[in-house]
């Protein structure tokens, strides 16, 4: 490592994780660029410099992140929802940021019936699970799962009569590192749970879900007590600026020309984040209103707006802002 990735410059440095790879990183970089966080990555180094903040970017495995930041090691970090809960540090960090990209859900996966990979006596529901393997590369998660649904199935059996008092089942977490959707095919499972965002790969291996155990999406996290290194006024601002970023995808700003009669018909279509701005025209009947609207419901809008009788509907995109 370079004098310039000395211990001591990084020791001065509020220190930011990023997931190093997978399917958050490319995510990651496109929100870094709209908050002009100015860097470059030397190729193979896991540590980079900030040029225009007193900050160093570090470069670590999305599934780490959560016990760098609860434990203080890092300032700032993005990560999964799902990495903070399997980490089982939530005490420890402090959800900053919902960034709106990486959703997916932790779901129980078996072999579909009609798969080939389906055996005679393959489970049909959770309750089926229960006593048998269960592959899965969460399983702080699924262990926590199961065993609730081990005691539940437990009493049933006992009532039943089909089990002895002290007698008890207990589902086989196996813990697997990677292509966890194989697990059934291979015969290595009955079951699995594992993270699915459009479930394309899960069918294709003849698999289907029957519960979801937690949704995810990328989370901007902090540890809950600061390290007293931390500079808290650039954490605030780098908060802000990745805030403003993420509304700017989400946002668009609408401006139309409205009827004062029809004017608060108009705002209940547009109420914008927390009001609309309206404004006289030279026209004393009409008023021009500008308002932040949803940008997956903007079409709508336009038909609703056109319909209470506004005119000149202009969509305007929004580069970046601070809400």
């Amino acid at each position: 490592m370079s004098n310039l990735l000395s211990a001591e410059n990084l020791d001065s440095r509020l220190l930011f994780a990023i997931p190093k790879k997978g399917r958050l990183y490319e995510k990651c970089l496109e929100l870094l660029s709209g908050a002009d966080i100015q860097f470059k990555r030397a190729h193979r180094l896991d540590v980079a410099l900030v040029q225009n903040h007193n900050m160093a970017l570090v470069f670590l495995p999305a599934a780490d992140i959560p016990r760098f930041v609860g434990e203080g090691n890092v300032d700032l970090g993005i990560t999964g929802q799902d990495m903070v809960q399997e980490a089982g540090l939530s005490s420890l960090i402090s959800e900053e940021l919902q960034l709106g990209f990486g959703k997916c859900s932790l779901q129980v996966q078996i072999p579909d019936p009609d798969s080939p990979y389906a055996k005679a006596d393959c489970p049909r529901t959770v309750d089926d699970l229960v006593g048998k393997k269960v592959a899965t590369s969460f399983d702080t998660l699924a262990g926590k799962y199961f065993a609730q649904i081990d005691a539940k199935v437990t009493e049933q059996r006992r009532k039943e009569g089909k089990l002895k008092e002290g007698e008890s089942l207990k589902t086989e977490i196996e813990y697997v590192g990677g292509s966890v959707e194989a697990a059934c095919a291979l015969g290595l499972a009955d079951g699995i749970v594992d993270l699915v965002e459009s479930g394309e790969t899960m069918r294709a291996c003849g698999l289907t879900a029957i519960e979801t155990l937690l949704t995810s999406q990328a989370v901007l996290i902090r540890p809950t007590t600061p390290h007293p290194r931390s500079d808290t006024s650039l954490i605030s601002l780098i908060t802000a600026r990745l805030r403003g970023v993420i509304a700017a995808k989400r946002y668009v700003l609408c401006n139309y020309n409205i009827r004062k009669t029809a004017l608060s018909e108009a705002l209940v279509i547009t109420p914008g984040r927390r009001a609309a701005t309206v404004s006289p025209l030279e026209d004393p009947e009409w008023n021009a209103v500008s308002s932040m609207v949803l940008k997956a419901e903007v079409a709508n809008i336009m038909d609703r707006l056109e319909a209470v009788g506004a005119s000149d509907i202009l969509i305007i995109g929004i580069d970046n802002c601070r809400v």
